[in-house]
């Protein structure tokens, strides 16, 4: 069987992802789609939009045949850690042969040549980038100008730096240097980006971003919101979307949950704070500060923002605070090599078959009974599952409907299994 991995938050699936989707099993004559999603939270330290089971349901529908959780750890990282925690885990399965990614350049080998730089780290890109960082850049404004400089020293021309101004090419380097960290087999392929960029809030004719469609749910009453949308996803992602909202599941909005962040940073003491991931020296007295004199999530955020504190950072770090992840906890999941099981969110037939032929082969143990590994002494299982546990039962908290609000899910929630062997693929 031929497999090609792709990696996804799908928030929520539109026309732009069934492009890549499709592409991707064409391009490579994958006879399995395994797709590595997010979880409740996303890569730009915010909740999805709705819950990872319905974005599985949303990637069966349209045409994945496996779906697995990236942990929120990694779900929610930067770019390298969420890069690398997708790749471990679709190298641990043993029988993915591609990786497939969108990107806006489509010039996989100027993304290696990049990736390759930034794995090997040369002492003259290290020094360059510590002189921006001094500078006060943030760290991808950073990298950006030491690598165009090291380019330049080295070669006498820059033409590749712009890439890593795009957020599809970015990952894609982080895909790639995975990689190479790995000593993965897996054989990286890219697909260039159709229509709206991923920042882009305007609604396209037909490729319109995710971002666009959860601008469009946040300012609107559903009954609008879906004839602006309806034609920037497939049906099927649609009614389920729709099915959650009208069920008082979603949408699910970062300032859903600004009263509980605030609170608690008023809380805690400036040390507490200094704990939590993404932080630096004096970055603690600022989120006090922005705290006590913010009374909304978004006055929270743009009080703590600045040139060197990236808005994207700022939310990892609230995030972090409000599922319970501190710096300690990252630091062991990533001294035991990353993802520390392959959890199941969803499948169909041929996502079945994969799974019985590669269990009991596997690097990492697969789950699709979470309570089952809650007391496992695998070296960071249960650790892992417990976060994820609670970071589903904070996200719980942004659900309309109270009835769906109590926690515990994350370990009674069955796996998605849908029946695509009479569609086409």
């Amino acid at each position: 069987m031929k497999v090609v991995g792709i990696v996804a938050e799908y928030n929520p699936l539109h026309y732009g992802h069934l492009y890549h989707l499709r592409s991707a099993r064409m391009v490579t004559g994958a006879d399995c789609v395994v797709i590595v999603m997010s979880g409740n939270y996303t890569q730009r330290g915010e909740p999805a939009v709705v819950n990872k089971w319905a974005r599985a349901e949303m990637a069966l529908l349209a045409g994945a045949d496996l779906v697995i959780e990236l942990p929120v750890a990694y779900a929610m990282g930067s770019a390298e850690y969420f890069a690398f925690g997708a790749v471990r885990l679709l190298d641990s399965l043993g029988a993915v042969d591609f990786i497939c990614f969108g990107s806006e350049s489509g010039n996989i080998e100027g993304l290696k040549a990049i990736a390759s730089i930034l794995a090997d780290e040369p002492e003259e890109y290290k020094i360059l980038l510590k002189e921006q960082l001094s500078a006060g850049h943030s760290f991808p404004a950073a990298r950006q100008r030491a690598l165009s400089a090291y380019l330049r020293g080295k070669f006498g021309k820059d033409s590749l730096t712009r890439m890593m101004k795009s957020s599809n090419d970015i990952l894609g380097v982080e895909y790639l240097k995975a990689l190479l960290r790995l000593e993965s087999s897996i054989q990286p392929l890219t697909i260039n980006r159709v229509g709206s960029s991923y920042n882009s809030t305007e609604l396209s004719a037909k490729f319109s971003s995710a971002t666009s469609i959860r601008k469009i749910l946040s300012v609107n009453q559903w009954k609008c919101a879906k004839k602006l949308i309806e034609s920037s996803m497939p049906t099927e992602s649609l009614s389920v979307l729709e099915r959650e909202i009208e069920l008082g599941r979603g949408p699910v909005f970062p300032a859903l949950f600004g009263s509980a962040i605030i609170s608690l940073i008023r809380r805690m003491s400036a040390d507490e704070l200094r704990s939590l991931p993404y932080m630096e020296a004096g970055l603690e007295n600022r989120l006090k500060l922005a705290a006590d004199k913010s009374g909304t999530y978004e006055e929270l955020v743009n009080n703590i923002t600045t040139r060197r504190y990236t808005a994207t950072r700022v939310q990892r770090i609230l995030f972090s605070l409000l599922i319970g992840l501190d710096s300690r906890k990252f630091e062991f999941f990533n001294s035991v090599g990353g993802p520390a099981y392959i959890r199941i969110l969803g499948f169909n037939r041929t996502g079945r078959r994969l799974l019985s032929s590669i269990r009991g082969k596997t690097d990492l143990p697969i789950i699709t009974k979470t309570a089952d590994f809650k007391a496992s002494d695998i070296p960071g299982v249960s650790e892992m599952l417990a976060l994820e546990s609670n970071a589903t039962n904070q996200f719980v908290l942004g659900y309309e409907n109270p009835y769906f609000r109590t926690s515990g899910s994350d370990f009674t929630h069955n796996v998605i299994y849908i029946d695509t062997s009479t569609k086409d693929k």
